[in-house]
């Protein structure tokens, strides 16, 4: 009962300090907006409500954020399944991981922008190239953070799973996983945090919808309001995925260490 009682406690006291947090940063940005006294350049933050309700309400919010959010989900799960299973191979297998360390730097290096360019010269304007660019981008930083775990791995617990025989698939899921799950839980929140931002850029150079799509729009209008509500209105998202989804999850992975 009172662990439970300290855990609301800590509950709640995460909050308040997140919702003292952004209250100072919407006070930095109004005396921001305040000093400099011209809403063409920086609007306060409670201009943006009246023109955000009527992106909404006329329908166009809701479908460039979901189009833009399908962008994001479907590229996040791709580079996160190769990534780690081929990090996992890398990490677990020194040659393997000699023959590729060179092709792991290479792409770690590339340009986002290169790549997106080329996936457009090479497969077209379309919706495949979009996914492939973003998921390519991320691929090599999901796999560097999954290799770093995969050479952490206990081998004492990889002994006692050969000493008991254990099947590959049950050594995977019992010893393996839970091992690597906070590198897992690492590599999803900063790959979330990546990709979406090279989505947009993808968007911005190469589609006809989306967040980028309608960044591209109004920056070409020189209208910063809109710029303003597209973008915070993906922000909100991603900080509700945050805090409701990968950071509980990545508290949950790393418990066992603690225990």
């Amino acid at each position: 009962m009172a662990c439970s009682r300290c855990l609301n406690d800590g509950t709640i006291m995460d909050l308040s300090v997140r919702a003292l947090s952004l209250f100072g940063l919407l006070a930095i940005w109004t005396l921001a907006a305040w000093i400099t006294a011209d809403p063409q350049v920086l609007p306060t933050p409670y201009s943006l409500a009246s023109p955000a309700w009527q992106a909404i309400t006329s329908g166009d919010l809701p479908y460039h954020l979901g189009r833009t959010l399908l962008r994001v989900i479907g590229a996040f799960a791709l580079a996160m399944s190769i990534g780690l299973a081929l990090g996992l191979a890398m990490g677990l297998n020194p040659k393997l991981d000699q023959w590729l360390d060179p092709w792991l730097v290479v792409f770690l290096n590339l340009p986002a922008l290169v790549l997106i360019v080329l996936c457009y010269l090479w497969i077209g304007l379309n919706e495949t190239a979009a996914i492939i660019a973003v998921t390519l981008n991320k691929i090599p930083n999901v796999v560097t953070v999954i290799r770093e775990g995969a050479r952490a791995l206990d081998p004492g617990l990889s002994a006692m799973a050969r000493v008991f025989a254990m099947p590959f698939g049950t050594r995977l899921r019992h010893v393996t996983l839970p091992q690597l799950a906070p590198f897992i839980a690492g590599a999803a929140r900063s790959g979330l945090a990546v990709i979406w931002k090279i989505v947009l850029v993808v968007e911005f150079l190469g589609r006809s919808d989306g967040i980028g799509f309608q960044i591209h729009l109004y920056f070409q209008l020189f209208d910063v309001t809109h710029v303003l509500i597209y973008a915070f209105s993906f922000i909100a998202v991603m900080l509700a995925v945050e805090w409701s989804l990968l950071q509980p999850w990545e508290r949950r992975t790393r418990r066992w260490r603690t225990a």
